[in-house]
């Protein structure tokens, strides 16, 4: 009999769903703040985020499925055990974070931000022309699934979507051009808004440099709903302040919370969520996550193909 560890707050009928798919499984249910220690190494499958530093390499452990899609910590060499699998939530999230991205998008290019902030000073102001998508360039750097649900979103505005992703292939539909990561630089003289999606690696860190908002239109919009460290809050600082673009919205930072005495906050040209887009804000956004842990658990007891399986070389999906 495997031990299915549960840590997520699951309703009753979450519990149906996952035990139907583990029939013949032992469950146990917590939460990443209770769960025991012996919980944790008796466990042959555990869904839901589970503290690294606590797994230990558990040989016990045969499957990790995350209800994130991030899986930054768990492939640091020595936390898992060569033998497990590790799934992620891939795909749960794209609505929820494409439509977050969207939001200040359109916020952004509409001043809706500068309305807000004279709505709260009593200020009668009329802040002069604003942009549309329609026959805007939008680059989306990320090409994952949150970032083709974003590019489908702009391009039914009527945007020209440029996607960036690491790989050569045939570009989604939703995409009229693709370009490799590595030209990245190409991309920013022609974009109005870059809207980026990228996840934390060794090759996305840190990616936006001075020089690419140099390179940016001084009217562009950024956007960044991935990993606040794929640009430091200082170069962004530096390059909002001194109007090289014209403004962003960013839903991470590279120091999370925020430091409250960040100059960031204090931008005119900037709207910061705190990393709200994900999450289960989107109830929506739950029920795919339960519905990725039923079926992967389905398909490891019964020798199936598990859904996004994580190359733990890359941190992606396989």
């Amino acid at each position: 009999m495997k031990n299915v560890l549960v840590l997520m707050s699951v309703e009753d009928r979450h519990r149906k769903k996952i035990e139907a798919a583990g029939e013949g499984c032992r469950f146990v249910y917590s939460s990443p703040d209770e769960v025991t220690d012996r919980e944790i190494q008796e466990a042959n499958v555990i869904m839901g985020q589970v503290d690294a530093t606590r797994i230990l390499a558990s040989e016990q452990l045969e499957l990790l499925q995350l209800e994130s899609a991030g899986t930054d910590a768990y492939i640091v060499p020595g936390v898992l055990n060569s033998k497990t699998i590790l799934t992620n939530a891939t795909g749960a999230y794209n609505q929820a974070v494409a439509e977050h991205a969207f939001a200040l998008t359109m916020m952004l290019i509409k001043k809706l931000h500068l309305y807000r902030d004279d709505q709260r000073n009593a200020l009668w102001n009329d802040r002069g022309t604003v942009s549309s998508l329609a026959d805007s360039t939008v680059a989306v750097v990320g090409l994952g699934d949150i970032g083709q649900h974003y590019a489908s979103l702009v391009k039914a505005m009527g945007a020209y979507v440029i996607g960036v992703k690491r790989r050569a292939s045939d570009p989604p539909e939703c995409v009229d051009e693709l370009i490799m990561t590595s030209d990245l630089d190409r991309v920013f003289p022609r974009a109005d808004v870059i809207m980026s999606i990228l996840p934390n690696t060794a090759a996305t860190r840190y990616i936006y440099k001075p020089e690419s908002f140099e390179r940016m239109k001084d009217s562009a919009v950024f956007i960044n709903c991935g990993r606040g460290n794929a640009v430091a809050s200082d170069v962004l600082y530096q390059a909002l302040k001194e109007k090289q673009i014209a403004c962003a919205g960013i839903d991470v930072t590279e120091i999370e919370p925020l430091p409250a005495d960040s100059p960031l906050w204090d931008l005119e040209n900037l709207v910061i969520t705190p990393h709200i887009s994900g999450g289960h804000h989107l109830p929506a956004t739950f029920e795919r996550i339960v519905e990725i842990c039923a079926y992967n658990l389905s398909a490891w007891l019964n020798g199936r193909p598990l859904k996004n399986e994580v190359d733990f070389t890359t941190g992606y999906k396989k």
